[in-house]
């Protein structure tokens, strides 16, 4: 008797057990299912002529220790755009770092910093700078050294506003950058970042032309299992910026249906956007020049008459819903804009 009381307790013991560590097993999967990696971007380094796009050394090392200390893992990009193109999870602690410009700063700064810690990065290479070896930018030699800590990756030839040029300029562009950094340092670039983070739908069909694995933009927010990997956000990391509260984004599931592209008129007409979760009620979303509005979603619809001149060749629409944020760039493109 009392044995088989043992084995009952056992039994109940072991069953108990199960039930914990599947119910933890479903929380974790539920968390990846919903977790947003980071994407961030760095220009200059201790260089004060130009604070809008600098990043001090203090605060750079004051960055990587928070993430150090808080067991973020910063990846390499190669790793997050792998599990975008494989349908693997996403982890709420990966950290991609990336550079634009490849400005000597970076050289001289902060690559020593970036080795301490272990960091990978990428850095966006604009070929002109290097090849007409402009003052401020890293050579060809110093290219070589940094290739050996992190990915050297594309960010156009002349770095030109693209929607302001020709589709005949822009490729162009591309194979002229293109060839000379197979030839400079035999590297054949994966990933590409639009200078000023400016695009459109022309600009990003004549990217996609050559065969790109992912395409990087310039856009507040986060990535998700849901992420187009050709128009993967990335959040400034410059100037007077919060690291803390940035890794705090999330990506906004939503199908943005208008608008698509910079109005013909330069007139807004309405926001209408289908979001995944029909249990929001309300948003906030904000216009260049025009700040924060409060918007009504009615059963997971957002559609908003708005009726506003666009003040800027280049807008920002931002939807937000708490900590979930999505960013649409309009842009008036001189070839593809009537």
């Amino acid at each position: 008797m009392k044995l088989q009381k043992l084995q009952l307790q056992s039994n109940n013991i072991s069953t108990s057990i199960g039930i914990k560590i599947f119910l933890l097993s479903l929380f974790l999967s539920y968390g990846l299912l919903f977790a947003d990696a980071h994407i961030f971007v760095y220009h200059r380094f201790g260089d004060s002529r130009y604070p809008s796009t600098n990043t001090t050394i203090k605060e750079l090392k004051e960055e990587f220790e928070y993430l150090k200390n808080r067991d973020y893992k910063v990846i390499k990009l190669e790793t997050l755009v792998n599990a975008l193109k494989n349908h693997k999870d996403i982890d709420d602690r990966w950290v991609v770092l990336t550079i634009d410009d490849n400005f000597k700063s970076f050289y001289q700064n902060a690559l020593e910093i970036f080795k301490k810690y272990h960091y990978p990065f990428s850095l966006f290479v604009y070929v002109q700078a290097t090849e007409d070896k402009y003052p401020d930018y890293t050579s060809w030699k110093e290219l070589k050294e940094i290739s050996k800590y992190g990915s050297i990756e594309f960010h156009s030839y002349s770095h030109p506003h693209m929607t302001q040029k020709s589709n005949k300029y822009l490729r162009e562009d591309f194979k002229r950058g293109l060839n000379l950094i197979k030839k400079r340092v035999n590297i054949t670039p994966k990933y590409f970042a639009y200078p000023y983070g400016e695009y459109d739908k022309r600009v990003q069909k004549i990217t996609k032309e050559f065969g790109f694995e992912a395409i990087i933009n310039q856009n507040i927010g986060a990535i998700s299992r849901y992420s187009d990997i050709f128009s993967l956000d990335r959040d400034a990391l410059v100037g007077k910026s919060s690291l803390k509260r940035k890794l705090r984004y999330k990506e906004l599931h939503l199908n943005l249906i208008e608008p698509k592209e910079y109005p013909k008129n330069g007139i807004l007409k309405k926001i209408m956007a289908k979001l995944y979760d029909k249990s929001i009620k309300s948003a906030k979303y904000y216009l260049s020049g025009y700040g924060w509005s409060k918007v009504e979603v009615k059963d997971g619809l957002i559609d908003k008459k708005i009726d506003k001149k666009l003040l800027k060749k280049r807008n920002r629409l931002i939807i937000k819903i708490g900590n979930k944020i999505k960013t649409k760039l309009l842009i008036k493109d001189r070839y593809g804009t009537k």
